[in-house]
């Protein structure tokens, strides 16, 4: 049991190391008793951790050793501990933790609700307010849209991460409750077509510029009925908010439904079309020779992978509606097919020189045909399937429910 209030977390993400100190110093002179910690995971790849924690006149550098360096070993054997010793002590009122370029908010929500530290989680003495993701906008649009691997930059959070930059740039925006822009982009179409995929990407997150804002003034930015670190249900709705249909600068909305099942061979194929020109992919897919099991399937940029979204409600030894959340439910009730049950089709895909019709078409050519879907289960498991075993991060079985993590904890290159 809790016996002492929680104490305010902020979460500050971004890829722009420069513009990211700048808001977290903000956010701590804003408020005496603000304690900012970020970790620099530059060398992580030998195993070494730099730790820096300013609080009123300390600024401290501690050089951690891991026996294995990761971002979740980072989380587990660190972060959330010091996170519950700041909690606990009273000078403290706030905590802002600065994330390294490489670490998307989604995993350190999910860590700071349910790994424990003791018998609790670190939930138990913090409250997260906010997710704050720095824009910088001389970049991002590069970035979100390239084929750069974070290795390319040195950026990676463990030896063996193999995530893009643009998948970063992206799960980034995608989970903050206020963007905050710095910097200037390099001329006025880059501008607009950045907007443009922010629209669509993060549609109801407000945006505000660092150049006009202070540690007071972008949290009251924060929405009402802002996240504040909860974490998606793969099963859930894909799109927050309502990002526009139209076509704006190029970039467009495409949403693909369908009730019936992918051909395994045939969706492998189809895949290259969620590669050139589009800027991102996320949703669940049912495939025939696997039909108990959701596949999520997330690209960005010039990368893509595929993970495993947990079995289908209709599934045998799947979950119970009361285990699941309501929005789940609602879902599952609303496209509810009698042989079937829940098992359906539903990316949503932002394009950029990928027409939505050509997408549309590939992916609709996937499916199985009328004949095919005749056959039934048993012709479908004798299908050849290129998509073989799913594979896990390191250190991913140490964590209570690693299915709820994002799919880039799960990401397999095709």
């Amino acid at each position: 049991m809790t016996h002492h209030p929680r104490v305010p977390l902020v979460l500050v993400s971004g890829l722009a190391a420069g513009p990211n100190a700048a808001l977290a110093e903000l956010l701590r002179v804003a408020e005496p008793g603000t304690a900012v910690v970020h970790h620099d995971l530059r060398e992580i790849h030998s195993g070494v951790v730099r730790r820096r924690l300013k609080l009123g006149e300390r600024d401290d550098l501690t050089v951690l050793e891991l026996a294995h360096g990761c971002v979740p070993c980072t989380l587990r054997e660190d972060l959330l501990p010091l996170l519950r010793r700041l909690a606990r002590r009273p000078e403290v009122s706030r905590i802002v933790v600065r994330l390294d370029e490489a670490m998307e908010p989604e995993p350190v929500s999910w860590a700071v609700r349910n790994v424990l530290v003791g018998d609790h989680p670190v939930r138990d003495d913090v409250d997260l307010r906010a997710v704050l993701t720095v824009v910088d906008c001389a970049a991002w649009l590069a970035d979100a849209t390239g084929d750069d691997e974070l290795a390319d930059r040195n950026l990676q959070g463990s030896p063996e991460d193999e995530r893009t930059v643009a998948q970063v740039a992206l799960s980034q925006v995608e989970f903050a409750d206020v963007l905050v822009l710095a910097g200037a982009a390099p001329d006025a179409w880059t501008a607009a077509k950045g907007a443009a995929v922010l629209d669509r990407v993060a549609p109801s997150v407000p945006r505000v510029e660092l150049a006009r804002v202070d540690g007071h003034s972008v949290l009251d930015a924060v929405p009402a009925d802002a996240r504040r670190g909860e974490v998606t249900d793969m099963h859930g709705a894909l799109l927050r908010g309502q990002p526009p249909v139209h076509v704006d600068c190029g970039i467009g909305l495409v949403t693909f439904t369908a009730q019936r099942p992918f051909h395994p061979a045939r969706l492998h194929d189809a895949l290259d079309v969620l590669l050139d020109g589009v800027v991102r992919t996320r949703g669940r897919a049912w495939v025939a020779s696997q039909p108990d099991v959701a596949f999520w399937i997330e690209s960005a940029g010039g990368g893509l992978g595929l993970g495993h979204a947990g079995p289908w409600l209709a599934a045998p030894g799947g979950p119970e509606w009361t285990d699941v959340s309501p929005e789940r439910r609602t879902l599952a009730s609303l496209r509810w097919h009698p042989v079937h049950g829940d098992r359906a089709q539903e990316l949503v895909v932002v394009t950029d020189q990928t027409t939505p019709d050509e997408i549309d078409a590939a992916l609709r050519g996937a499916l199985l045909t009328d004949e095919e879907l005749a056959a039934g289960p048993e012709a479908w498991a004798r299908y050849p399937d290129p998509f073989g075993d799913w594979h896990e991060e390191p250190c991913e079985d140490t964590e209570p429910d690693p299915a709820r993590h994002s799919a880039a904890n799960r990401k397999e290159e095709r």
